[in-house]
């Protein structure tokens, strides 16, 4: 069987070992070590792994004791969900930046159709890799990805070649792809699903084609209609965006701290510049600007002023953006400065937070 087009471009990105990669990126003394996430006490279990520590069998649901027998020089470290959340965003409006038809599955992942994008571009393999690059410029974080014609066999594709990797199977490699898949990496299927297979024979995707439909409903209910589907590459769920705009800003992180007030007013009249081209590209205005500002032990500021007239040129918003500078001193050197619109003139924008590149 052939499949026929037209076929979709279906992206899916997931973020290497994130809550792991996370606390190596924030402190720097974790990097290359074998780490688990989630605390120390015995009665734990491991949120997440760092590669390092997989390497040694450590896995996520693993006791925390099971993790020490792996790896006895293990690192526990407690999670942090406001700082996942705050990457997660970042991450998530660099893949805005390509299409509007983004499907977010957790902090850590994400489905994409590029089938018409921002960029014009025709190769989804080549957004995949931007976009994976960027991620690593803007957040220091590594992404894998798969691209294909659905959602299934991308999900799939992407944790081939894992970490920091990407694999795109074409829409006429894609049967022969299935058919030579081990049933347990097919997503959906589970331990004890593979296990079934296995007893019945069937241990790759051809195996699995080889039953009818009828075998296939009649030994696994409803799913056999989807094992039947999904092996001869049929998986028709659309990318469904579920996004809500309340406001929209722009932020820059700097390769290096700052703390003189000057600086930050050069690097704000950019972020301010950026800003301005968002508002008018979308024929946005709002009335409160808040100015972010994130220091360099990683606690964060914000400061608001609200105005009687809605604002959309930086001439009209700019002045305040320097008042609320210097409305109070700083308390420590700065990583990251941000500006951002709220009480818009619509309710129905969702938020765009545009992470620049660092400076170097």
């Amino acid at each position: 069987m052939k499949l026929q087009p037209p076929f979709r471009k279906i992206i899916h990105v997931d973020m290497d070992a994130y809550y792991a990669s996370v606390a190596q990126l924030d402190n720097p003394e974790l990097k290359g070590k074998a780490i688990a996430v989630g605390g120390g006490g015995d009665r734990g279990v491991v949120s997440a792994a760092s590669y390092e520590a997989r390497k040694f069998g450590v896995k996520s649901a693993m006791s925390n004791v099971l993790a020490k027998q792996k790896c006895p020089h293990i690192i526990f470290v407690n999670s942090d969900f406001a700082r996942y959340k705050e990457l997660s965003a970042q991450i998530r409006e660099i893949f805005y930046d390509y299409t509007d038809l983004v499907e977010p599955l957790s902090l850590d992942e994400a489905y994409l159709d590029v089938t018409e994008n921002k960029k014009g571009n025709p190769s989804a393999n080549d957004i995949a890799r931007e976009i994976r690059q960027r991620i690593f410029e803007e957040t220091g974080l590594r992404a894998s990805a798969g691209i294909s014609i659905n959602k299934f066999i991308a999900k799939v594709a992407s944790d081939i070649n894992k970490p920091n990797g990407q694999k795109t199977v074409h829409p006429d490699e894609v049967i022969s792809f299935l058919e030579e898949l081990p049933v347990n990496k097919f997503y959906g299927v589970g331990k004890v699903t593979a296990a079934k297979m296995y007893n019945l024979g069937i241990f790759v995707g051809n195996d699995l084609k080889q039953k009818s439909l009828e075998e296939l409903m009649s030994l696994f209910g409803k799913s056999g209609t989807h094992y039947y589907n999904i092996v001869r590459g049929i998986h028709n769920s659309p990318v469904k965006p579920n996004r809500i705009r309340k406001s929209l800003a722009a932020e820059r992180t700097f390769s290096e701290n700052i703390s003189s007030e000057i600086f930050m007013i050069e690097k704000l009249e950019k972020i301010a510049d950026e800003l301005e081209r968002r508002m008018l590209k979308s024929e946005t205005k709002g009335k409160t600007i808040t100015l972010k500002i994130k220091y360099s032990d990683f606690t964060q500021q914000t400061r608001s002023k609200t105005k009687s007239n809605f604002m959309q040129k930086k001439s009209e918003f700019f002045p305040v953006v320097k008042e609320l500078l210097y409305q109070d001193k700083l308390i420590n050197s700065v990583r990251l400065l941000g500006l951002s619109f709220g009480n818009l003139n619509t309710e129905k924008k969702a938020p765009v937070w545009v992470q620049l590149q660092f400076d170097f």
